[in-house]
């Protein structure tokens, strides 16, 4: 991939993404749906306001850790591609490939029509019947649901063919929209007369718990803690795209991290304000419930409008960010050769973008229809995603050694340490998806396996291709 001061070649991707836009990616890809769940998860398992704040913070500063190293691998190799690309070389082309083949059957397109599902299931709030069942054939049924989310998928699709700076300008747009929301929420909270500083210090009794009771349920808090601050590594997918990627990465990825922490921090203080401990601990809508106690029916109305403009705002940054893994695959020989084409005005992976949009929405018609079909589905992708975590993390230390030459304009905060802290958390999360989802983990580890025939394919028709 040619740098910035490169002549540009008619096959390059545009550097079209500066320092704003590159934080509306990371923000809004991060701020999806979890802030708006995951507080009542939380406040289940651990019991207690101060146990829900603790979570958040563990989980910030973890994702921080995994931060400091990405962004040293992300201003080394500003390519399309995040963890395909440092795989790739840090450990060789086959790890390359296992990671984006994980992407490519469940990982990225059963992200992005899981997304797209919870975006439909919002507008459903407005558009009564939607879950109804609008084809039956046979034992197949399509309901209103499914072909929302596709069309969801289908429109933002559309929109990131036409450029990178286009789908950055509306990333930046859905992106404002919503931390304008939530922040709104904050501030009619404690500007009002309706909550109360006592909610902090009453929490709800719990049975005594055993040493492996409380570290599961710390566990199962801090796993709803990390899928809300998940998405965070999707900037480095698109730093071939990224203008001054050497300076710009670390500093969005950083400050964004931080910025997404302070932002939760506030929102979970809003909750706690305006809800006693045990309405939170039952609420299946915290954020609607509080917007509903502040506002009447036009609050929740309000704030779940909110939640479908932060979900298409996650669905938007998956897409874009996305469609680099598929693309770098294919440019490197390791997937359809086809789909490494660039459109040669608006200088996007449109063959890249297209397959994933058809994929992710086949996912959708197969599996949309059956919830818990589709949430094992997701399942499996959840213990290859974590291990592919550590490896990435680890590679800052692999490559220090390989390639002692790489540029490095940036170096990784507490080096080796917070690689090998992040690299080992990610460990032992998988250990703990394992003994949890024994099944699912399983599962995974065969998709991945799967791969390899296609890996051995690919890899003997590019050795052949080069004569």
């Amino acid at each position: 991939m040619s740098h910035p001061s490169s002549p540009i070649r008619p096959d390059d991707l545009h550097r079209a993404l500066g320092p704003l836009t590159s934080g509306a990616i990371l923000a809004g890809t991060v701020i999806g749906t979890g802030i708006f769940l995951v507080p009542s998860t939380m406040a289940r398992e651990t019991g207690s306001v101060a146990g829900v704040f603790a979570v958040w913070l563990f989980g910030a500063l973890l994702t921080l850790c995994g931060a400091f190293t990405y962004a040293e691998l992300g201003s080394s190799l500003p390519e399309a591609g995040g963890e395909y690309t440092f795989l790739r070389r840090a450990y060789g082309p086959i790890w390359g490939f296992l990671y984006g083949w994980q992407q490519i059957v469940i990982g990225r397109t059963g992200s992005i029509a899981a997304i797209g599902l919870a975006a439909s299931l919002f507008l459903g709030y407005f558009m009564g019947g939607l879950d109804s069942d609008i084809l039956v054939w046979g034992g197949f049924a399509i309901s209103g649901l499914q072909v929302a989310a596709i069309f969801c998928i289908l429109l933002l699709t559309f929109i990131n063919l036409f450029g990178i700076a286009r789908g950055g300008t509306l990333q930046s747009v859905l992106t404002a929209i919503k931390i304008g929301a939530i922040l709104a929420l904050v501030a009619l909270a404690f500007g009002g007369s309706k909550g109360s500083w006592q909610n902090f210090l009453v929490d709800t009794p719990q049975p005594e718990r055993t040493l492996t009771a409380h570290l599961s349920a710390f566990g199962a808090a801090l796993s709803a803690a990390l899928w809300a601050y998940d998405g965070w590594n999707n900037l480095t997918l698109v730093s071939g795209e990224i203008r001054d990627p050497d300076r710009t990465i670390p500093r969005v990825l950083i400050t964004g991290i931080l910025a997404v922490a302070v932002i939760y921090m506030l929102a979970n203080l809003a909750y706690f304000y305006i809800l006693p401990f045990q309405e939170v601990q039952q609420s299946q809508r915290v954020a609607q419930e509080v917007a509903t106690r502040l506002l009447g029916s036009i609050g929740g109305q309000a704030l779940t409008l909110a939640a479908v403009v932060s979900t298409l705002a996650a669905l938007n940054g998956s897409i874009l960010s996305g469609a680099r893994i598929f693309f770098a695959m294919s440019r490197d020989g390791l997937f359809f050769k086809g789909l490494s084409a660039v459109h040669p005005i608006h200088r996007t992976p449109v063959r890249a973008l297209l397959f994933q949009c058809l994929f992710a929405s086949a996912l959708i018609l197969l599996l949309g229809h059956d919830k818990a079909a589709f949430e094992r589905m997701l399942d499996y992708a959840l213990f290859g995603t974590w291990g592919f975590y550590g490896l990435t993390s680890l590679a800052v230390i692999v490559l220090r050694y390989t390639h002692p030459d790489l540029p490095r304009p940036y170096l990784t905060v507490g080096y080796p340490w917070v690689p090998l802290i992040f690299s080992a958390v990610a460990l032992l999360f998988c250990v703990s998806i394992a003994v949890r989802r024994p099944e699912e983990s399983l599962m995974g580890v065969l998709f991945l396996l799967a791969g390899l025939p296609f890996y051995v394919y690919w890899r003997r028709r590019e050795a052949i291709a080069i004569p």
